[in-house]
């Protein structure tokens, strides 16, 4: 008997329709707001996502060694490998989108199928206005409106974590802290570090998040931080323009951390409300070109299409009709199936159980069968 790989699996059927009729919604969304494709290969070397201004590690990469002795890897990251692509081509084309797979050994299966957009060269807030109105735009045409939008911002931790002085891995265990929400490690932290006023600052954090009202009342607690205040202004415009573009529910988490160092601003996510999947994420990058000793904002989010592909709203089903005839008659029964342009129509030469299709007929368009009107 032969098997896969953990974490690799084989797919049949709708889900592959699914993800055909995503991809292809996606391609038509995304050539009509102006995005130019681009592909990067799957094979990369390895320090194009170790490197420390992208920090990725290793060990979470399908990985060997290649003739010359350099570490390859599968792609893990489409932004990055974007990046260096757009640093070797220097085009003055600013919006891009691309669709493709990740692969990565720390996930339930190693490989995600994604599709995403880019936009570099572009004034901050309207590149992060048109990456998350694609992705409204993106959604309603795929029929899902049960979901929500987060906003967060890497400022905030960073501008609160600045003044205790942790060192590297004070300050990544706090990160981590607080990105899974343990606010016992995050108050251990920074009681070790900080005064009673940070302290709590920072315990407060772990739950600081809510709909744009309840967040509204931390404008008057960092009244007096000019840094904080103009970044909590900046996430309650973005979320008042996505409310006033239908967006139904928006919400702000102040204690969201960056998960990877190029991470340098806004920071979004998207949520299926009925079972709690990340359906796309994103946020600002600029830091990430810094490598090329350039300055560039950049801006970005990719798509799941595992589960946008789950949750695509299911158009009425064709009904499957069955034309049965022989050898002889296959040429007038492939003419008959041209009648029925809204069906799925199979051919067969012997008698076939009712209960598989919708509707039988004879070469002749004698009806032997049908649970449709005709």
């Amino acid at each position: 008997m032969l098997f896969l790989p953990e974490g690799s699996q084989d797919e049949t059927g709708e889900i592959l329709d699914n993800k055909a009729t995503t991809s292809a919604i996606f391609r038509e969304i995304a050539q009509a707001r102006n995005f130019k494709a681009i592909a990067t290969p799957v094979v990369e070397y390895a320090t194009t996502f170790t490197n420390k201004h992208v920090g990725m590690k290793l060990h979470r990469m399908l990985k060997w060694f290649n003739r010359d002795g350099e570490i390859e890897v599968l792609r893990v990251d489409w932004t990055t490998a974007i990046a260096r692509a757009l640093m070797k081509q220097q085009s003055p084309q600013t919006k891009w989108f691309y669709e493709g797979s990740v692969f990565r050994n720390d996930k339930d299966g190693i490989e995600s199928k994604q599709a995403g957009i880019e936009i570099i060269r572009t004034e901050a807030f309207l590149g992060e206005v048109e990456s998350l109105l694609t992705a409204v735009a993106y959604l309603k045409e795929l029929g899902i409106s049960n979901y929500l939008i987060e906003l967060g911002h890497t400022g905030i931790f960073d501008e609160i974590v600045a003044s205790l002085n942790l060192d590297e891995a004070d300050t990544k265990k706090l990160r981590e802290a607080m990105h899974d929400k343990r606010r016992d490690i995050v108050y251990e932290i920074a009681l070790a570090h900080g005064t009673e006023k940070q302290v709590t600052q920072l315990t407060q954090l772990v739950d600081a998040y809510g709909s744009v009202t309840e967040l509204r009342n931390y404008q008057s607690i960092w009244k007096d931080n000019p840094k904080l205040t103009k970044i909590l202004d900046h996430l309650i415009e973005l979320a008042n323009l996505l409310e006033q573009s239908g967006v139904d529910e928006v919400i702000i988490d102040l204690g969201r951390v960056k998960n990877l160092p190029y991470y340098s601003g806004t920071m979004f996510r998207g949520y299926v409300k009925t079972d709690g999947e990340t359906c796309f994420s994103g946020g600002r990058y600029d830091k990430l070109y810094e490598q090329f000793d350039e300055k560039i904002s950049a801006v970005g989010l990719a798509f799941d299409v595992d589960v946008l592909a789950k949750h695509l709203q299911q158009v009425q089903a064709k009904p499957h009709i069955c034309i049965l005839a022989d050898s002889k008659t296959h040429v007038q029964a492939e003419q008959l199936r041209a009648s029925y342009s809204n069906a799925v129509v199979d051919i067969q030469y012997e008698q076939v159980a009712a209960e598989q299709y919708d509707k039988i007929v004879t070469v002749d368009d004698e009806i032997i069968f049908s649970k449709i009107g005709d």
